[in-house]
């Protein structure tokens, strides 16, 4: 795991002194042990590194002088013994113990089809000399980030933002239309990020640059492809399993000691099980919980699940001015606005992690592969109306997150007249989507193409990556997305419930009962803590922030405060409003800017 950067430039342009080491230095977190430049004419790259495997001998950037080649990775490559193996056949002969140098010498013979030989999660960069290109890529479902800017004079790229805001020709801006899709559904999906001109390497797909910073894109996967199967349960489960063994064999290889992040729920009680059943031992796992409210938590459940398997268990419980202190870090390390209020114990839970450890597992994505959400089996009629009042996605991501009293209040004029829709990117995927699928398995690739890169993703990577921590997530190995994607509706929601075959393969090896209790959720308590006397001083200084100022209408925010206060709604605004307000110190007004891990959130609303 690491963070990487650089750029192409046009014939006759100099970077100014120290560009590259100024883009790695702001990448720091991601890749503490180690770090590396190359300039070879017009192209430069850089990489900090998080040592995981070949831990003396993976230093990048990685060179194939012969071939005119050079590298810089994040990310892991899961089945570099098995590629080396065949690459050896082919006369390539890995000389260090790094699993990014087979992407070297998959690309040496297979040019851009060596993408879909390599599984895993990755970003890389790598230079062409030969062909005067060079080529971004990106992994199949998007787990590990990388941002690009075309320029006058050149194209730059990072893992993260802060390590391009130093380079754009002009202060950052904010895109409208992109804060418009974090107020209304939490996050900003598809391509362009929330500053200007600063865009995604989309999942699945390479940028080739050429000299004359010309763009192609080269799709290389997509789950559009997947045809629905007709399979029995019995089979399924077998298959199932294969693929689980599998996926579990390739994650775990690593040359340093790894963990878990245990919430008391299916998917990660599950990998604790395969975890088990492949002989990791007695390893450290993680659960979260408050203390001081009265919402309810898993931590006794993850307990059992870790006494069950012989781990090393660890039990947070944590007061809420603990977790809510994590708010001014969190959206320092996010880089994008996201509302998710998982980021803050996932942010506390990766500093304590990383007292021991330097990859953790975690289970996203096994409610997107085995159509877990409730929002994936909604009543028909339900469907209908939602369809009706709203069309182009099957009823399906259809509401805002903010109220349309609070959207009229306020917005400011450039915000409220934006283009193009809020939904844009949901009806996109949805009208892309095979006509041969099911609602659900729509319902399904919406998701993995919208919410899961660039919402839920972004938490996994960037919370852990602020504290040098790799997340590792098996069930978004392609293979099982393909797998739970093509399985029938019926072996993925029953009796009101779903991820029915995952819960039948895996009850045997889990704790008695486990499967039985209700879910509760990685919830967090911000109801408890942004209200009474709190929420008038977040709405006096929002008041005070030039973002605030440039963007809404601050005369309408008592009555936000005073609704909030009294019960009445505006809790998801309010907070809304904190974090852009905060993001917009950060990365507008102070690029640069750096937060401890613990802050009083009050103290960096305002504007200096």
């Amino acid at each position: 795991m690491c963070g990487i950067a650089g750029f192409i430039l046009r014939a006759g342009v100099e970077p100014a002194p120290g560009t590259l080491e100024r883009m790695i230095e702001r990448l720091g977190h991601r890749g503490p042990d180690d770090s590396g430049l190359y300039r070879e004419g017009a192209v430069g790259l850089a990489q900090s590194r998080l040592s995981i495997i070949g831990l003396e001998t993976g230093h990048q950037p990685l060179l194939a002088p012969a071939d005119g080649l050079a590298l810089v990775a994040n990310g892991e490559v899961y089945n570099y013994r098995e590629l080396n193996a065949a690459l050896g056949a082919a006369g390539r002969v890995a000389r260090t113990g790094s699993d990014s140098e087979t992407i070297l010498h998959a690309y040496a013979v297979h040019g851009l089809d060596a993408l879909e030989r390599l599984r895993g999660m990755y970003a890389f960069a790598l230079h062409d000399r030969r062909r005067e290109r060079l080529i971004l890529a990106r992994d199949r479902l998007g787990i590990k980030p990388l941002f690009y800017a075309r320029l006058p004079d050149r194209v730059v790229f990072a893992s993260e933002l802060k390590a391009l805001l130093a380079l754009l020709p002009e202060s950052p801006r904010v895109s409208a239309p992109a804060l418009r899709q974090f107020l209304h559904h939490q996050f900003a999906a598809g391509e362009d990020t929330l500053i200007e001109g600063v865009r995604r390497v989309p999942p699945g797909e390479a940028l080739v640059i050429d000299s004359e910073l010309n763009l192609t894109h080269h799709r290389y996967w997509s789950a559009r492809r997947v045809a629905p199967r007709d399979i029995g349960p019995e089979y399924a489960s077998y298959e199932l399993g294969e693929r689980l063994d599998a996926a579990m064999r390739e994650h775990m290889r690593a040359d340093v000691p790894f963990g878990l992040f245990l919430s008391g729920g299916v998917d990660s009680a599950v990998l604790a099980a395969l975890l088990h059943r492949h002989g990791a031992g007695r390893i450290h796992s993680f659960s979260v919980g408050y203390r001081g409210t009265r919402m309810a938590d898993e931590l006794d459940a993850a307990e059992r699940v870790a006494a069950h398997f012989g781990f090393e268990h660890h039990r947070l419980e944590l007061e809420l001015d603990q977790v809510f202190g994590r708010i001014p870090h969190s959206i320092w390390a996010a880089d994008e606005l996201m509302r998710d209020y998982a980021c803050l114990p996932t942010s506390i839970l990766a500093e304590q992690a990383s007292a021991e450890l330097k990859v953790v597992f975690s289970g996203e994505g096994g409610d997107e592969v085995f159509g877990g959400y409730g929002r994936y089996r909604p009543p028909r009629l339900e469907r209908w109306g939602k369809g009706l009042l709203r069309p182009g996605s099957g009823g399906f991501r259809t509401r805002g997150q903010w109220a349309r009293r609070w959207q009229r209040a306020l917005y400011g004029a450039a915000l409220a007249t934006v283009e193009p829709p809020d939904r844009a990117p949901f009806v996109a995927a949805w009208q892309a989507t095979p006509g041969d699928w099911s609602d659900l398995q729509r319902r399904q690739y919406t998701d993995l193409v919208t919410a899961l890169p660039d919402n839920l993703l972004v938490k996994t990577d960037r919370m852990l990556m602020g504290f040098g921590v790799e997340g590792r997530v098996p069930f978004l190995d392609h293979r099982l997305v393909e797998f739970g994607l093509a399985l029938p509706d019926t072996l993925k929601t029953r009796d009101g419930s779903g991820k029915w075959l995952l819960k039948r393969w895996a009850e045997p090896l889990l704790p008695p009962g486990h499967l039985s209790a209700p879910k509760r959720g990685f919830h967090v308590p911000v109801g408890d803590w942004l209200g009474g006397e709190r929420a008038a001083r977040v709405g006096e200084l929002l008041a005070r922030n030039d973002g605030i100022r440039t963007w809404f209408r601050p005369e309408a925010l008592p009555a936000l405060v005073a609704a909030r206060r009294a019960g009445r709604g505006g809790g998801r605004e309010l907070f809304g409003l904190l974090q852009f307000a905060i993001w917009h110190r950060l990365f507008i007004e102070r690029p640069g800017l750096t937060p401890a891990p613990h802050e009083d959130p009050l103290d960096w609303i305002a504007s200096d």
